[in-house]
């Protein structure tokens, strides 16, 4: 579900941005002043979309998340560049709506980072192996169970 939610969210950001029906041009834009807003803000907006669909799909999902996650630190740009608009009066501790926007971002990649994280399989101390070692043993399984060893 989390790779299918954050496929989805990175296709519906992209495809504002591809079709230039996004709030956020102007920011993005502002970013980096020194490439042209009218074709970088659609070529990252086509660039998130291809990532969604990747997401989706669900293959080379190490590349995928490290392109996602190469792109969302870049967002922390905003911070840098124009720190006017992230930061209330100048305070860093103080976020104005476009700096939340951007910090929020950190649970984006820590999603990415949970995609990637190898999970520990049933046989090798899963949740479910320490559930059922809490449990009192069934008494006609544990005959069972002395009656195959025998």
């Amino acid at each position: 579900m989390l790779r299918m939610s954050l496929g989805l969210v990175f296709i519906w950001f992209g495809a504002l941005k591809f079709t230039n029906a996004t709030p956020v041009a102007e920011l993005v834009a502002n970013t980096l002043p020194f490439l042209p807003g009218d074709q970088f803000v659609p070529a990252l907006g086509l660039f998130e979309f291809v990532l969604g669909v990747a997401l989706i799909i669900g293959r080379w999902t190490g590349l995928v998340v490290l392109l996602m996650i190469g792109h969302l630190a870049g967002t922390f740009l905003v911070l840098v560049t124009q720190p006017e608009v992230a930061f209330l009066g100048g305070n860093p501790l103080v976020l104005t709506m476009t700096g939340e926007f951007v910090v929020k971002n950190l649970i984006l990649i820590a999603a990415g980072l949970v995609l990637v994280t190898p999970r520990p399989n049933r046989t090798s101390g899963g949740a479910a192996e320490r559930l059922d070692a809490d449990r009192e043993p069934d008494p006609v399984e544990a005959s069972q169970h002395r009656a195959a060893a025998r």
